[in-house]
């Protein structure tokens, strides 16, 4: 009962920081000389009647306030209106958000078993060969930018034919076995998550360090030693929990820091993601698009920052006494 109160709680904390994410996000879109319906206006296909829906549903021909509290108002209901291309913009993000959650989870897992072994034998072997050699892996990773790291593969891709340089599936998907789908959707994530996972490794692999030598410092930890404990207690009884804590405070921001590094990923390696759908927005000037996408990035941004809170009282009892 007192955690789902304390999640209750952090929910309605949130709502708040969604009202000036969309009034900072609206306004800096509104204010520019762009005609948000000059895409809409220009597509034959576009009815009349849509234009008129849509001048009616962002009240363009009201102040700016009253715009975004008709936007926020429709926002609520569910309706997001339309694409420049017609489209309505609640399919589009039904389609995008479940593939960029699914290139998140599995750079977010990979990262994550990878990086605090890494870490931790960095630590624990520092100064030898192998710290030396992660400490210039890791630099590499953290200095190529990965807009340029995707270009190289994308490049390796055609070169070699060994993975699709385009897309989440085959052209021939929807006539492949389960197995086969799988396997394909497979092939198609290596290269955008390879781009993802090294960049997310290098730094939470030097975090993971970093935290652990810190700890191993600390006087508790000492005072272990001293009472005869072996190695293996000493590092993985008393100093991992305390040097993961602030790693886990760091998983939210990792949703938004892949969801900013994945749209240039997203955009080179042509997969259908969110990054990719707000980019191609703000290309168009859509403001329905954008301000839709963004709204999204925004709460998944505060899902991941809850999901960490949420393991931080399970992990530390520390937080549990304070909330108790």
């Amino acid at each position: 009962m007192q955690m789902f109160l304390y999640i209750l709680k952090r929910i309605l904390q949130t709502i708040p920081l969604l009202i000036i994410v969309s009034l900072i996000s609206f306004f800096i879109i509104r204010l520019s000389p762009v005609d948000p319906l000059a895409e809409l206006k220009l597509n034959p296909s576009v009815s009349k009647e849509t234009l008129e829906k849509e001048t009616q549903r962002l009240g363009l021909d009201k102040p700016i306030v009253i715009q975004y509290c008709k936007w926020a108002k429709s926002f609520i209901k569910g309706n997001l209106g339309v694409t420049s291309n017609g489209e309505q913009v609640s399919t589009k993000l039904k389609e995008r958000i479940p593939n960029t959650l699914l290139l998140t989870v599995i750079v977010i897992f990979m990262t994550w078993i990878t990086g605090i072994p890494l870490g931790i034998l960095s630590a624990v072997y520092r100064g030898t060969p192998f710290d030396r050699i992660m400490t210039v892996l890791t630099g590499i990773g953290m200095a190529i930018p990965s807009f340029f790291f995707a270009v190289l593969l994308l490049i390796f891709a055609v070169k070699t034919g060994w993975f699709p340089i385009g897309g989440l599936t085959s052209s021939n998907f929807q006539e492949m076995t389960l197995l086969a789908k799988i396997a394909d959707i497979s092939k198609h994530l290596v290269l955008p998550v390879t781009v993802l996972f090294t960049i997310s490794l290098a730094g939470l692999q030097r975090q993971m360090r970093a935290n652990l030598l810190d700890v191993l410092d600390s006087d508790y930890v000492k005072f272990a030693r001293a009472k005869g404990l072996s190695e293996f207690k000493v590092i993985f009884k008393h100093a991992l929990r305390n040097a993961v804590n602030p790693l886990i405070t760091l998983l939210g921001f990792e949703f938004a820091g892949l969801l900013s590094g994945a749209a240039l990923t997203e955009y080179v390696f042509q997969y259908p993601g969110l990054g990719r759908l707000i980019l191609e927005g703000v290309l168009r000037s859509d403001i329905n698009l954008v301000m839709a996408s963004l709204m999204m990035g925004a709460i998944m941004l505060i899902a991941g920052n809850l999901l960490a809170d949420i393991l931080l009282i399970i992990t530390d009892p520390r937080i549990r006494g304070e909330q108790a």
